[in-house]
């Protein structure tokens, strides 16, 4: 069968790298892709991301199965339009996808529901957001309301952190639609964990635990992005913990959306803090899976995942089995010199050929790429195309095995600028003791 993977970014490369895998998957495109989906055996990128366009090239080229990585095209209601063509898609529905694109609905729907999360108003005007500020014990979370790439949330420790960061949603305008209405919550204290599952609509099958790293620099510094780096399991969900999470978390969620007529079908996130006394609550929902934690996720993954996502499409998630590597996966992020706010990009990839050359004889490790395009007089070269730009990722028999591995690999790729933070997994090593 032929497949779409709709996204580019390191996710999506993942994604279609274990879609690929599977014997029954003779071809997957991927739209509109990146380097490494150029380069990896099986894959070919399309350049389209217009959703009538996606649409017409699933019908002539026969596609079966469409599976949708980020989550703008799901908030456009790419799922939506593929149903009404009479196309088979993976993804959560435009109404569905709330859940991610607008937290004020995702905070509604969790108080609704009895699932625990932290405290939160809501504001339009800047002046009534600074009156709250100045009632409110700091620090506070301040999140645009909407998509915004990773770029949505400031914790501010002062009133100024606090008032600079409404102003610039509110009143300067600079996240656009995503800031026009934000959400001041309570600042959670704890340990964060990523929760994924797949859902039917019914029926959820859990994938195994992760955990990322938010922060630009080690010892969680600087400013906050899409993510600089994940390992898989997360040792802070332990069994209790898990099945906590599934029976207070993700099953009100599902049972939630069907009862509210917009039945949750695809990846679901919940990012939790988890604090030292073992409570859990939810900082966000994603209608996605989580970027760099797939990449981590997928390397451990050994079960087909053509087959689970088919099961999930078809609604009988409760007739699938999962299994998943004994050993860690570690992925760690190469970013682009100038990541968050304005990364560089067109800058040569030194030393990748050689790494992504050996990965597929030894499984143990992948490069998987996000902001990369080929480029060069014969389009040979790889250059940086984006923030985040690779995500090496590799498997161990414990935490610490995992990271040295991939820190060892990432050591033999350059490029002018890299951002790379040297501590991912340190946290699980030193609170946790993990040996996998």
């Amino acid at each position: 069968m032929k497949l779409l993977v709709v996204g580019g970014g390191g996710r999506e490369h993942a994604l279609a790298w274990k879609l690929v895998q599977s014997p029954r998957a003779e071809k997957i495109f991927v739209a509109p892709g990146n380097a490494g989906t150029a380069l990896e055996p099986g894959l070919e990128n399309v350049a389209i991301t217009a959703i009538p366009d996606l649409i017409a090239f699933v019908q002539r080229e026969k596609i079966e199965l469409t599976v949708v990585g980020p989550e703008a095209p799901l908030t456009e209601g790419i799922v939506d339009a593929f149903q009404a063509a009479g196309l088979k898609i993976f993804g959560p529905s435009q109404a569905a996808a709330r859940l991610e694109s607008s937290k004020s609905f995702a905070k509604t729907f969790m108080h609704t529901q009895g699932i625990p999360t932290a405290a939160s108003e809501c504001f339009h005007d800047a002046a009534m957001a600074r009156e709250y500020i100045a009632q409110h014990s700091l620090p506070v979370v301040i999140k645009a309301d909407g998509l915004a790439a990773g770029k949505g949330v400031v914790i501010a420790h002062t009133v100024s952190e606090a008032h600079a960061a409404v102003d610039a949603m509110l009143v300067e305008d600079r996240l656009g639609e995503a800031g026009a209405s934000i959400l001041i919550e309570d600042y959670l204290e704890g340990e964060e964990a990523s929760f994924i599952v797949l859902s039917d609509g019914r029926n959820v099958l859990p994938l195994a635990t992760s955990q990322d790293h938010k922060r630009l620099l080690d010892d969680d510094q600087g400013p906050n992005t899409g993510g600089m780096g994940a390992y898989s399991p997360a040792p802070i969900i332990t069994p209790t913990l898990h099945a906590k999470v599934m029976r207070e978390i993700i099953i009100p969620a599902i049972n939630g959306m069907a009862q509210a007529g917009q039945p949750y079908i695809g990846f679901l996130y919940a990012g939790l803090m988890i604090s030292r006394q073992g409570d859990i609550k939810v900082l966000e929902f994603n209608c996605r899976l989580g970027d760099p934690e797939t990449q981590a996720i997928m390397l451990r993954l050994k079960t087909d995942l053509v087959g689970l996502i088919e099961h999930a499409v078809n609604g009988t998630l409760d007739q699938a089995e999962i299994e998943w590597d004994r050993r860690v996966a570690l992925c760690v992020v190469m970013a682009a010199q100038g990541y968050p706010d304005k990364p560089n990009k067109h800058d040569v990839i030194h030393g990748l050929n050689a790494v992504m050359a050996s990965q597929h004889a030894t499984g143990e490790y992948h490069v998987f790429h996000a902001g990369t395009a080929l480029g060069g007089q014969d389009q040979e070269e790889i250059l940086t195309a984006g923030g985040r730009v690779l995500g090496v990722t590799a498997l161990g028999e414990n935490l610490k095995l995992a990271q040295q591995r991939a820190y060892e690999i990432a050591g033999n790729i350059r490029f002018k600028g890299c951002q790379m933070r040297k501590d991912i997994g340190s946290r699980g090593l030193a609170n946790h003791h993990s040996a996998g």
